[in-house]
């Protein structure tokens, strides 16, 4: 079997010295250092054409803000941009990101992150790339660092070799369209309280059909919605 090349993953941003912070450490951060995953942060600055090294200017229509501009923009993406990754804009608008979409990115050769600043991207950069358009949720940030960091953490560690024991991902919130079980340790009981008996009785499919009703129940009090998928699904494989 031929051995998959990297990862690759670059980075478009006003802040290169964001990266690749907490990407540096821990799993991703080997990950990284082992050379199974690359990380390329492009300046979007250099390709400004003027001696200010300009980036932005004020939005058509007149408000508040300044706008990305997109010819810098699209010099960046020509000089930087590996031809068989998708090209995502990290923005409030876009479609929720969602552990099937960070399986897919894992699944491929790669990607390539445009993080926005001020009011955002021109429309026009947008659609002359056909840029999918990633939300961590429906909330504001300074800028697209943060979600790209947060982006990539969630994707790199779906990659082969990444996390030891392969079956510590396939029981983990939304892998199952559920939420995760509760988990305990050592000691047995803290401050009066006690470990679950069925966890300690050594019954593998008790602890198992144990597992999967605190999920359901958990899944169903905190995520309506995402109960409401689930069960449809479970009523269509009946």
């Amino acid at each position: 079997m031929t051995p998959r090349a990297p990862f690759r993953a670059v980075a478009l941003t006003l802040f290169p010295e964001m990266f690749p912070g907490p990407l540096g450490a821990s799993l991703a951060g080997k990950a990284l250092q082992d050379g199974v995953w690359t990380l390329e942060t492009v300046d979007i600055r250099g390709f400004a054409g003027d001696k200010h090294r300009t980036v932005d200017d004020s939005p058509f229509g007149g408000g508040a803000g300044m706008v990305m501009r997109p010819d810098v923009l699209d010099a960046a993406i020509a000089a930087s941009r590996p031809q068989d990754t998708p090209l995502v804009y990290l923005s409030p608008r876009g479609k929720i990101l969602d552990q099937a979409r960070v399986r897919r990115f894992a699944d491929g050769p790669g990607v390539t992150l445009v993080c926005g600043r001020y009011e955002g991207v021109d429309q026009r950069l947008l659609d002359a790339h056909d840029v999918e358009e990633v939300s961590l949720g429906d909330f504001i940030l300074s800028g697209g660092e943060a979600a790209a960091i947060a982006l990539l953490d969630a994707t790199v560690r779906l990659l082969p070799g990444v996390v030891g024991k392969t079956a510590s991902l396939e029981d983990e919130s939304f892998e199952t369209g559920l939420l995760e079980y509760p988990h305990y340790t050592r000691p047995d009981v803290w401050s009066g309280r006690e470990v679950p008996e069925v966890l300690r009785s050594g019954h593998h499919a008790k602890v198992a059909a144990w597992r999967r009703a605190q999920a359901e129940e958990i899944t169903k009090a905190r995520r309506p919605d995402l109960w409401a998928r689930y069960a449809e699904t479970k009523k269509d494989k009946v």
